[in-house]
């Protein structure tokens, strides 16, 4: 037998089952593959709430597999790969967007009001306003905010530092703006050890007044005692 009437045979045998039963050959689409891998990578969703976009894309490419799988069954298979995928996306959409609810609705320590980085910036239409009524309005409060620390050469036991809204700013090379900074001094018995990871803390905060000798460099400060 030639080479070519070999592989004409093998190709034909392929196509029969064990039942003598002629089965068509039947691609699985790469949406039904791409659901099923984004399914897997949607764990990131315990991470991080923007992440949630990870699993919607899983669902997404799943529901495209199904669709192109039922109007065309012939040329396509892989329904169970393209239902793994949206089962595994589903979960964690729920499971992770569930975890930052109750994560968001438990992180604040009692006694103390969540602020944004929002308030401390000048109105638009007016930028030379610093600091703006709506900082000078928190003087004084017991405030939590998030944010990352501006580094510098010590990396442990720091008990003073620079928070940043932006770790594009703070840790890689960026200047934050003056309305971005806010000056931690940790109470005892705290202390902080550098990482570029978002870190919580709440405490009393204050705008400084001009003659405090760092106004130019912050204009906020937070005298933390609760740290994570």
């Amino acid at each position: 037998m030639s080479l070519d009437l070999a592989e004409t045979y093998q190709q034909t045998s392929d196509d029969w089952n064990e039942d003598n039963v002629y089965v068509p050959y039947r691609a699985i689409p790469k949406s039904a593959v791409a659901s099923l891998a984004i399914g897997v990578l949607s764990l990131m969703a315990f991470l991080d709430p923007y992440l949630a976009v990870v699993p919607f894309l899983g669902i997404l490419f799943g529901l495209i597999a199904k669709r192109q799988i039922k109007n065309r069954p012939t040329e396509f298979t892989g329904g169970g790969l393209a239902t793994a995928g949206i089962f595994l996306s589903a979960f964690f959409l729920v499971s992770g967007v569930g975890l930052q609810a109750y994560i968001y609705h438990t992180e604040v320590p009692e006694g103390y009001e969540r602020i944004s980085y929002e308030p401390l910036q000048p109105p638009r239409d007016q930028p030379n306003l610093v600091p703006p009524p709506t900082a000078v309005a928190l003087n004084g409060k017991k405030v939590f905010i998030k944010g990352y620390v501006y580094p510098t050469r010590q990396m442990e036991g720091i008990k003073e530092f620079v928070l940043c809204r932006d770790n594009g700013d703070c840790c890689f090379g960026g200047q934050p703006k003056l309305t971005d900074k806010i000056l931690v001094k940790l109470k005892d018995p705290l202390e902080l050890t550098y990482s570029q990871r978002m870190f919580k803390l709440a405490g009393e905060f204050q705008v400084l007044p001009a003659d405090s000798g760092v106004v130019g460099e912050v204009l906020y400060q937070l005298e933390a005692d609760y740290l994570k």
